[in-house]
């Protein structure tokens, strides 16, 4: 005899009708802290190392975490906050690895950068290691067309990948400036340029159809699982964007359908998502842009208003808090939090703090200098852009 349980993907759940909350409601909510003494002992520890850490929280981060954040916001932000803060000794980033690589380029040499939690990656950005992407190079060179390419990567790429792009004429970019970072890249070869973009296949291709004038068959999408990437030198010479086979895994999970269904169901509402979100989703929201374009739009709002927003969990249910007036729900009810994201968590956060008042140094995040070097002319191409700001 079989009896029904709860979804394995939801073991925190709560058993929670769905259909009946505002929709930001998590089947999988995080549990409380376990230690009642771990919000006192990371204020201590911060108190007491006072001006020497800068504490970074990403948006993204759990409540717990960002209450001990001097400054919220995206990566690349919170990177430059840093670099700005030259004072501090100590930059605990909660964020994920490659954010903190990105700090760790951009602040000065005697500043230590921390992750709590060295678990806490990035999937996009772990679907492109550099051996890979070198072979995919290795098959423009051989299709004769690498003189034409111009290499630009996401900023949710490991350090390694940004300089792979400063090595080869190519740039950084954000989710907010990716137009500007391609219509330069598009300039630097005339006619015949074409575009290496990764990690993410749906911001590039919603960038270059919605954007930039591209259509799909403009589009081709690298699989670095395949031989050759899937693809034959004729589609590489034919091709004016690579799409690198990456996405993230929560924005690449919401659905059309349930866009179908909330418009069904909530008359007026607003469908606002990320650019990281697939095609077919792009298509059918209302607003398309980055998290402090999702934020700034919430917050302008006029109350009573009606929105169903694709980011990362943590930030909707913030913003539902934050904006009692409106109504906020979560566009997907079955995908929760960022997984990877969530591994920085109070425990990890005082360990880390606690760690340094007692003068160790733990999950120092290091670049090496060449890296660092070629990450640095890659990012700063993106920093020349004119037009967007530098906002993830």
């Amino acid at each position: 005899m079989s009896t029904t349980v709860d979804l394995p993907l939801l073991p925190l759940g709560r058993g929670k009708d769905l259909s009946s909350e505002r929709g930001v409601e998590c089947p999988g909510d995080l549990p409380a802290a376990s230690d009642p003494d771990l919000v006192a002992r990371a204020r201590a520890a911060k108190e007491a190392l006072g001006s020497r850490v800068f504490v970074l929280g990403h948006h993204y981060q759990r409540d717990e975490v960002i209450q001990f954040a001097d400054v919220t916001g995206d990566s690349f932000k919170l990177a430059r906050d840093a670099a700005a803060r030259p004072e501090a000794e100590f930059i605990v980033f909660c964020g994920v690895h490659f954010m903190a690589e990105s700090a760790d380029i951009l602040t000065a040499p005697t500043q230590k950068v921390v992750l709590p939690d060295l678990a806490a990656g990035c999937s996009m950005a772990d679907m492109a290691r550099l051996a890979q992407v070198e072979d995919a190079w290795d098959a423009m060179v051989a299709a004769g067309v690498a003189s034409s390419v111009v290499p630009v990567t996401y900023m949710n790429s490991s350090a390694d990948i940004k300089a792979f792009c400063g090595r080869n004429g190519g740039a950084v970019c954000t989710s907010s400036n990716a137009e500007s970072a391609l219509d330069w890249a598009f300039s630097q070869h005339g006619d015949d340029t074409k575009v290496f973009f990764l990690p993410d296949q749906h911001l590039g291709r919603n960038t270059a159809v919605l954007k930039m004038g591209l259509t799909l068959d403009d589009c081709v999408v690298w699989d670095p699982r395949q031989p050759d990437g899937g693809l034959t030198a004729e589609q590489l010479r034919d091709a004016k964007m690579i799409l690198w086979r990456g996405h993230c895994s929560v924005h690449g999970r919401f659905s059309p359908d349930t866009i179908d269904d909330l418009r069904a169901t909530i008359p007026g509402i607003n469908i606002l998502v990320h650019p990281e979100c697939v095609h077919e989703v792009v298509l059918k929201a209302d607003l398309v842009g980055s998290t402090e374009f999702i934020i700034k739009t919430v917050e302008a709002a006029p109350a009573g208003t009606a929105w169903a927003i694709g980011t990362e969990l943590n930030l909707v249910k913030r913003l539902a808090a934050a904006h009692p007036d409106k109504r906020i729900v979560f566009l997907d009810k079955t995908v929760c939090y960022c997984s990877t994201m969530n591994r920085i968590d109070l425990p990890h956060l005082v360990w880390a703090l606690e760690s340094l008042v007692d003068g160790v140094v733990v999950n120092q995040i290091e670049v090496d200098p060449d890296t660092e070097h070629w990450a640095k002319v890659a990012l700063q191409r993106m920093l020349e852009l004119p037009g967007k700001s530098h906002r993830d």
